[in-house]
């Protein structure tokens, strides 16, 4: 590891000349790929500086501990010696995720598909409660949301709905919430007051804005509707929305969010592209699925990851076994906290499965 850190802070101090070159700054897209470069690994360099400097100490404390016989000195210099292994154990743990493989998707834009599953009107109640609730995290982090599509129902529930969040590491933040999230609250319909459970689903998918999938016009269907809401109340009354079904996988994309067919129909396929791909990233590669399932990360998207319980104010992360009693707060945007948690138990878990090698 010492090895590849040495060549990592040798590249870093390379790349700190060549961005103030005027060689460099004159040529846009050399420079922004170096300045990128140098972004990437900066944290690592730092962080590297650090260890050899704590290193260093460390040395020059256990060579002074050789040399000291007063009693009271070589306390003071024990304390120091224990100080330095422990910020060396530390920040070999920091360099070692600093070191992990990152994901190519972390600073994409995302797609979000939320669905009410089972439970009636009150699985699309919740998905309604869900849709707003990141909302509200996305307000939080001043995020930009753009609503593709949007099924409600007549009791302001949710059938389905699909978004785009746009900001920036926004795939990083939201992609451990993939799955199946349960409630358990007694409706506000039930006279007896017994606890319902009810499901709504969540996916989300990094948002590619350049895709090169070719697509055989042959394999899609085309439909064009008019933008509706609750009780068949028409946004417009032009057929302006636009869904799209791919036939050989079954995926549908809907976009109403734009008044001009023409808009609807681009961002569509835009969207499409972007399904298409997670949907053949998914089919290529079965092994690397596989692991994915056995991390925290974007897991299987049938697994049911959380529960919310509203006579007990609890919200619960089954994966991490993560439990808070501060569900009102949660869903209105507080979801930090537990995203933090699930990063580090993903970056746990990817040091034990990995090793990183010189």
């Amino acid at each position: 590891m010492i090895s590849k850190l040495e060549k990592i802070n040798e590249r870093f101090k390379e790349l700190s000349q060549l961005i103030v070159s005027s060689d460099v700054i004159a040529d846009n897209k050399l420079y922004t790929k170096y300045v990128k470069e140098y972004s990437a690994i900066q944290p690592i360099a730092e962080k590297y500086e650090e260890y050899v400097k704590v290193s260093k100490d460390l040395k020059e404390s256990e060579d002074l501990l050789a040399l000291e016989e007063e009693p009271e000195m070589r306390s003071m210099i024990n304390e120091n010696i224990m100080e330095c292994k422990n910020k060396l154990s530390n920040l070999d743990e920091e360099i070692k995720i600093l070191l992990l493989p990152k994901d190519d998707n972390d600073e994409k834009n995302i797609i979000m598909e939320i669905r009410g599953g089972a439970g009636g009107d009150e699985a699309t109640l919740f998905a309604a409660e869900l849709m707003r609730m990141y909302m509200r995290y996305a307000e939080r982090h001043h995020w930009k949301v753009e609503i593709l599509s949007l099924n409600e129902t007549e009791v302001g529930g949710v059938k389905e709905t699909s978004f785009v969040i746009k900001g920036k590491g926004v795939y990083s933040r939201l992609k451990y919430e993939s799955g199946v999230h349960r409630v358990q609250r007694v409706p506000e319909t039930e006279a007896s007051g017994r606890i319902h459970t009810s499901t709504a689903t969540v996916a989300v998918l990094p948002e590619h804005e350049e895709v090169d999938i070719e697509i055989d016009e042959k394999d899609l269907r085309i439909d064009v509707f008019r933008s509706s809401g609750a009780g068949g109340q028409h946004v417009n009354k032009t057929e302006s929305a636009i869904r799209i079904t791919h036939i050989p996988t079954g995926i549908v994309v809907e976009c109403q969010d734009e008044r001009s067919q023409l808009k609807n129909k681009e961002r569509a396929f835009s969207i499409l592209k972007s399904k298409l791909y997670d949907f053949y990233q998914m089919q290529k590669d079965e092994e690397y699925a596989r692991n994915r399932r056995n991390q925290v990360g974007t897991g299987d998207r049938s697994e049911r990851i959380r529960t919310y319980n509203y006579p007990q104010g609890r919200l619960t992360d089954h994966r991490i076994n993560y439990t808070v009693y501060n569900l009102l707060a949660f869903l209105d945007g507080d979801l930090d906290d537990l995203i933090d948690n699930l990063k580090i138990a993903d970056q746990k878990a990817k040091l034990e499965n990995s090793e990183i090698e010189d």
